[in-house]
């Protein structure tokens, strides 16, 4: 067949080559419809060159393409030889500073970590060759293919934006110059007729749908029989099911077979067999038959050889526009605006919209063709960048439906020109502001995301593999948010701040879907039988992680922004309560005395999610108000009097139940997704905003609530508030119930709760919650890791937690506290922890797994023993808290907290008679240990006018209360010391009662802090100074010398009415004797007393220190101090009054303060005791007063208080008050200074 085709195709080759370019042009310049003359051109020769026969010849039709149809373009376009033409142009043209170059498949990329704005900023070899990042810590990459090279873009890199061959193009640029300039009217003139027409022309053909005829002006006066098979690429069907349906459709060789099938994977399409319809439609059939039995078929069109001739040319037409435009920026300039000009059907009718939304239809090649040429056009020139970049976002949302549809890898769609556009900060700024593109994002998401259970809530289980892969697709467009918010704003505009609000509105929306998805319920009795889906929603989680820092990084950046993103958050966790007492009773706990309201849930029976992203976003916001000090400038713009610590605390406390449980075996019957899913939630990847998160937000709960109330709560949820809310329950428990399983149970329970402690106690090192930076919170994560043993750089690596730009920050602080030991002959280098770094070591560190914590406690205690030091670790000097969590540390010093440490000790004490565990006392000797280093730390930092309210040492040495007169917690560690069965843990008793005695004394020596008499402390006497002896031996003789008054006393009071005058004159001398006795202060002790008058006898006052409710501000009570205020209600009383009819005649003249028991009525004060800074509480009070009055606009419900008569609720307790009271020292002080 060939040998007759040959004489005809050089017979059309001599009538091609005997065309001149030159004389073509010369007609058109004269012609005066010139789109009708070009197009009867092309109708004419495309078909004679290309798509003659069932294999292509690329060189042969490039050459002729090139002569016949492109060199009078060419010609047209310069007015003259091309060959002249286009160097000229080139030599009139500035060369630009940006480089463009596009990259090929595998081709190397280089990106600076130190100066890059974000990882998507790259160099090409030659570039980073001739950069000063070639210096710098650098990562190098393979290209996919698609991207271009950054060089000379300011916008990408901090600093070094060019290269030296970029440099040189740099001097002479004039801003926003117009590249038409170089060029003349005529060139400018002509190029637009012909760009015009040619990219009309094959924006037309490769949209072109129909198979067997052309549109109108391109259709031919003879038309042949001669049509393809055109089989097009899927990402379905395999090679091999492609290679086997060929061999049978077109009874080919495998060989040829495997050719077919890698055209068609790599150009998208390729025809199988040329000739006549009918012959073509046969193949058609048998493919489409082959490969429709499980899937969708193959594609495949029986195309008219015209169209796909002139398909073929469109695609040639692109790739020479592209080449054309790269000798001047003034053509590129012409070329973006034929490509964005507006056509006649209004609204995405420009040819560069038509072909984005056309992208899903067309082919592979086609694709990546016009996708060049967007880039070395619209993105190569900074004023259509801007345009393209609007029009991509107002087409958004339809590309990306286009995309999640069609089933080609994301390189091969327009939709990944996103990371072109949305990377650079001016767009994505202006995008956001005026396309409101945060949002458009966001909720296109959500859309693709439709299955929901009842509450709204996202739904994975069930999905279909279809469903699955969409959900696939559909992640490309988290990350096209994270491009957005790469680089966050220094500036803000009020725009900015709108937009990025809506957006933010938009993305809590996402989160609530995503609050308590996924909620399971522990199988007891039987194996669960299905796994359930988990990974679907930990896909959700992992991928949205940097997302949710980046906004908590954009809020942070603006404290107008944070206020209101934290209202927001908080108004949405809200809802995500509201049906937080639904079904759940309320209960009353108390122990010790303390009692508080909670509701009846146990994780081991109800629903439990570990999916809880509101609550954590709300907990990190909060984190930051701390951290920025918004919380203090502005309390009045902050709702936190109407936060409820209980309902933020309640789910993720929860889930830190279920980790325990899980931990604990409860929960073994729920199979291994439970078991992935707690794994995940510990994971590096994850904790981030997932753990730590709800530490956090537990920290953020206690530091607002009673520790008490608190602790009793954790008791409940851990189900363990029997054990510890019954005396004596151990015991009983243990002589009960046989049943191993459950006491095992309960012990590791209780583990877990004093672990859980342990870090919301210890875990002060996120800025914000402790007064670090973020290099002491890498650090501690080094010298943890370090501490199991030593690391690899790229393990070490790996362990760390990377932000959004890949960075872990170790680099920066490992010097600071790690050695590098350089690698043998064999083997890797390793970094070894600085010795004075093992100070810092936490045994109960919490991103410790089980397995690392017990490495690294053995390395550890391996270490000290070879340094011959004791094995204790005791817990490490911690950083002090930010004031706004700074009473957490209270909990440590809480009656419930006290009652569970002396419990556990007592169980340790009779170590026979209860079910207890060792860890479970090493916890517990791990808190007595925070304790004491939280008071040492008090007492060193305490200046003048302070006073230690942490005592902590005092509290322990008390002997529990009557009846059972249980032995003080100190008494308990001396006998524990001693104990046999305890020989590990000796040092850090040891270590506990050192510290004890070291704090006793600084608190002895500190001239600020109450001396208190602690009773029951065994004490050596021979380690007292005499001054102390001293001290004791006069205050037993008082105690005597009062106990013999007081018999007396009693014994007078018998004979009272016999010996009434004799009596009346002892008494007189008992009372003073007693009162000498008992003012026994060493002050005064041995001198004459003056009572009264200006010599007067100084007693030493004890100064009051008190802190602000509002602010948390503590200071001392002096005059001249700032004023301080009680809170107080005053109100009428007729309690005391003798004469109920007697009123005032003239009540502006009465004093008030002389209340006379014959009136009717007098006034009664009371105090809830809460004290606030004067200013402070006049800053709260108008801002309630500016509340009530916004109240009639927002329709909040009656309140339960009179504004308008002054009334209000104290901040703390919310006690009704009306008045404050100031808080005044006595008079003595005053007059004695």
């Amino acid at each position: 067949m060939a040998s007759e085709l040959e004489p005809e195709v050089q017979a059309i080759d001599r009538s091609l080559l005997e065309c001149s370019a030159e004389e073509i042009a010369g007609k058109w310049l004269q012609a005066t419809d010139l789109t009708r003359e070009v197009y009867q051109h092309l109708a004419h020769y495309v078909p004679k060159i290309y798509c003659r026969g069932p294999n292509p010849l690329p060189q042969k039709e490039d050459m002729l393409a090139q002569h016949v149809l492109l060199g009078p373009m060419e010609w047209y376009l310069c007015g003259e030889d091309p060959a002249f033409g286009f160097p000229k142009l080139e030599q009139a043209n500035k060369p630009s500073h940006l480089c463009g170059r596009v990259f090929k498949v595998g081709e190397p990329t280089y990106s600076c970590r130190d100066c890059a704005v974000d990882p998507t900023c790259v160099l090409c070899m030659e570039c980073f060759l001739g950069s000063i990042h070639r210096d710098h810590r650098y990562r190098m990459t393979t290209s996919g293919g698609g991207g271009f090279c950054d060089c000379g873009d300011t916008e990408a890199w901090k600093e070094g934006p060019y290269c030296q061959k970029h440099e040189l193009n740099t001097s002479e640029i004039e801003e926003e110059e117009d590249p038409l300039v170089h060029l003349s009217e005529d060139v400018i003139a002509r190029t637009y007729n012909i760009f015009a027409i040619m990219f009309r022309y094959a924006v037309e053909i490769l949209t072109w749908e129909k198979e067997s005829e052309l549109p109108a002006d391109l259709e031919m006066v003879e038309k042949s029989d001669t049509y393809y098979c055109m089989l097009f690429n899927d990402e379905v069907h395999t090679y091999e099911q492609v290679i086997y349906t060929l061999q049978k459709a077109v009874n080919c060789t495998q060989k040829e077979a495997i050719g077919f099938a890698t055209t068609v994977d790599r150009d998208g399409r390729r025809s199988v067999r040329y000739g006549d319809f009918q012959y073509c439609e046969q193949a058609k059939s048998v493919i489409v038959r082959n490969t429709s039995r499980q899937t969708k078929p193959l594609k495949v069109q029986v195309m008219h050889s015209s169209i796909v001739a002139h398909q073929n040319f469109g695609l040639k037409l692109l790739s020479w526009l592209g080449s054309i435009i790269g000798y001047s920026d003034g053509l590129r300039r012409i070329l973006c605006q034929v490509g964005l000009q507006e056509g006649p059907d209004g609204e995405n009718s420009s040819l560069v919209d038509r072909l984005m939304l056309s992208d899903s239809k067309l082919w592979k090649g086609a694709r990546s063709v016009y996708h060049q040429l967007f880039m070395s056009s619209l993105l190569m020139d900074l004023k259509y960048k801007k345009l393209f970049a609007v029009r991509f976002a107002k087409n958004y949302e339809r590309l990306q439906s286009d995309y999640v549809t069609d089933d080609h890898d994301r390189e091969f769609s327009v939709a990944d020109l996103s990371v072109q556009i949305f990377t650079v900060p001016s767009l994505a700024r202006m995008l956001i502001t005026e396309e409101n593109l945060m949002s458009i994002i966001i909720k296109t998401f959500m859309d693709h995301l439709r299955h929901r259970d009842a509450h709204g809530r996202f739904q994975f289980e069930r999905y279909t593999a279809l469903q699955a892969f969409k959900f696939r697709r559909v992640q490309s467009l988290i990350l096209d948010l994270k491009y957005v918010l790469i680089s966050k704003p220094t500036e803000w505009s009020d725009e900015l701040r709108q937009k990025f609000l809506e957006g933010f509105d938009a993305f809590l929306e996402l989160l609530k879907c995503m609050q308590g998805m996924d909620p399971i319920t522990r199988q007891v009795g039987q194996h669960i039988e299905m796994e359930p889906e988990w990974e679907a929603a930990f896909t959700l989680q992992m991928k949205l992680t940097h997302v949710i820092s980046m906004m908590q990084d954009w809020c942070a950046s603006d404290e107008k922004v944070l206020i209101e993103a934290y209202k927001k958050c908080l108004a949405v966790l809200m809802q995500c309560h509201g049906g937080y007492t639904d079904g759940e009773q309320p209960i009353t706990l108390s122990i010790c005395g303390h009692s508080v309201e909670t509701i009846r849930y146990c994780v081991s029976q109800e629903k439990v999610s570990i999916h809880l992203p509101v609550s954590r976003l709300l907990a990190g916001l909060h984190v930051l108000l701390s951290k920025s000090e918004v919380a203090y400038k502005f309390p009045e713009l902050l709702p936190l009097s109407e936060l409820s610590p209980p309902m933020l605390i309640e789910h993720p406390l929860r889930c830190l139940v279920l980790c325990a449980q899980v931990h604990a075996g409860m929960w073994r019957r729920n199979g291994f997704s439970l078991v992935n899913q707690i794994y995940y939630y510990h994971n590096v990847k994850c904790r981030r905003e997932m753990f730590d998160k709800d530490i956090v937000m537990l920290q953020t709960g206690v530091s607002m609530m009673d520790p008490n109330h608190f602790l009793m709560i954790m008791l409940s949820r851990f189900e363990l508030y029997q054990i510890f809310s019954t005396p004596d329950y151990g015991k009983r428990f243990s002589s009960e119930i046989t049943h191993k399983d459950v006491v095992q149970q309960n012990n590791t329970l209780i583990e877990e709760m004093l672990y859980l402690i342990i870090m919301l106690v210890g875990e002060r090192f996120s800025p914000g919650v402790g007064q670090v930076n973020a290099t002491d919170e890498i650090k501690r994560e080094i010298i943890h890791q370090l501490s199991i043993k030593p690391m690899a750089h790229s393990e070490l690596v790996k362990s760390l937690p990377e932000d959004e730009n890949k960075e872990t920050g170790m680099e920066s602080v490992i010097e600071a506290v790690a050695h590098f030991r350089k690698p043998g002959l064999t083997g890797r280098g390793m970094y070894e922890l600085k010795p004075e770094c093992a100070k810092e070591f936490n045994l109960y560190f919490y991103h410790f797994s089980r397995a690392e914590q017990s490495k690294a406690e053995e390395a550890q205690r391996k270490m000290k023993r070879q340094n011959r030091e004791d094995t204790a670790l005791p817990p490490p000097v911690l950083p002090p808290f930010c004031p706004l969590f700074a009473s957490l540390v209270n909990i440590l010093q809480s009656d419930v907290m006290l009652c569970i440490m002396g419990t556990i000790l007592q169980w340790a004490v009779e170590h026979n008679g209860y079910a207890w565990s060792e860890s479970m006392l090493q916890r517990v000797l791990h808190l007595i240990g925070m304790a004491l280093q939280e008071e040492k730390q008090h007492l060193e930092n305490v200046t003048e006018e302070h006073v230690v309210t942490f005592t902590f040492t005092q509290k322990i040495s008390k002997p529990g209360e009557a009846p059972k007169n249980s032995p003080s917690i100190l008494a308990m560690l001396e006998t524990l010391q001693n104990a046999p069965y305890l020989e590990v843990h000796k040092d850090m008793i040891r270590w506990i009662l050192k510290t004890f005695n070291a704090v006793k004394k600084m608190r002895e020596s500190s001239p600020t802090s109450p001396v208190a008499e602690t009773e029951g402390t065994i004490m050596e006497e021979s380690s007292r100074d005499k001054d102390k002896a001293e001290r004791k031996r006069k205050a037993e003789i008082a105690r005597l010398r009062r106990e013999k008054i007081m018999a007396q006393m009693s014994e007078m009071q018998r004979h009272f009415i016999d010996e009434n005058k004799e009596l009346f004159q002892q008494t007189l001398e008992l009372d003073a004797s007693t009162s000498a006795v008992l003012d026994n202060s060493p002050v005064v002790s041995d001198m004459t007393l003056t009572a009264l008058g200006p010599t007067q006898t100084q007693v030493p006052e004890q100064r009051q220190f008190v802190t602000c409710i509002l602010c948390q501000e503590e200071q001392e009570v002096k005059v001249e101090s700032r004023a301080m205020v009680l809170a107080a209600f005053v109100q009428r009383s007729t309690v005391l009054s003798k004469n109920r009819s007697k009123f005032i005649q003239d009540p502006e003249k009465y004093d008030p303060l002389f209340m006379h028991p014959d009136l009717s009525c007098g006034t009664h004060t009371s105090s809830c005791g809460h004290i606030m800074h004067a200013h402070c509480w006049q800053r709260y009070f108008d801002s309630v007063q500016a509340k009530e009055q916004r109240r009639q606009q927002r329709l909040r419900l009656h309140t339960s208080y009179d504004v308008e008569n002054g009334e209000f609720l104290c901040p703390l307790c919310e006690c009704l008050s009306n008045t404050v009271i100031p808080l005044l020292l006595p008079p003595r002080n005053i007059f004695n200074k």
